[in-house]
Formats: structure tokens, sequence, C-alpha cells
């Protein structure tokens, strides 16, 4: 459910929150232990880049989660963040007049 007055929490929040730190495992160690370089995963946890297809598949596959689980993080961010201020009328009620 995309939150109706707060933006949802990015995805690198959760990662350094709820799987980081709780293994004490360092940004640098998860680049080196992924092989990606350790700018992807300090900009994913600060929040200035998303998780993209192939980083939720590596991440599902070290903390033993889905590649939906990330993707679905990014997409509630993403939905919410970007939320128009314009609406418009369904368009059946513009058929059926």
């Amino acid at each position: 459910m995309i939150p109706q007055f707060r933006i949802s929490t990015h995805p690198g929040k959760i990662l350094l929150h709820e799987y980081l730190e709780p293994i004490g495992i360092s940004q640098k160690r998860l680049s080196e232990y992924l092989n990606i370089p350790i700018q992807r995963i300090n900009e994913i946890v600060n929040g200035k880049r998303g998780i993209t297809v192939s980083t939720a598949w590596l991440f599902s596959e070290a903390f033993q989660t889905t590649p939906e689980f990330w993707m679905n993080l990014q997409i509630q961010h993403d939905l919410s963040k970007n939320k128009p201020t314009k609406t418009i009328e369904p368009i059946v009620n513009v058929l059926i007049e």
C-alpha cells in the first residue's frame, strides 16, 4: 500500500538498518562479497541510487530474501515519492456521459 502522507522508506535504509547493522557487516565488506563497487552500495544506503533488477537478485541471494522483496521496496518508494498532485476523472465516467 502506498502511504498517503509520507514517502515510503528507501530500500537503502532497510538494507542498512535491517540487514547490515544487525549482522555487523560493513558496506565495504558487502561490496567485496557481491563483487560490486562500494560506491554502488553507498549510494543505495544513502538514498541516492535505486535498487536495480541485478542488485535485487544479488541482495536476495546474499540475504536469503526474494528479488521481489527488494523491487517492491523500490517501487513503493518511487511511487510515493512521485505521486502526482493533479488527478484525472476515471475514463469510464467520461465514456458514460
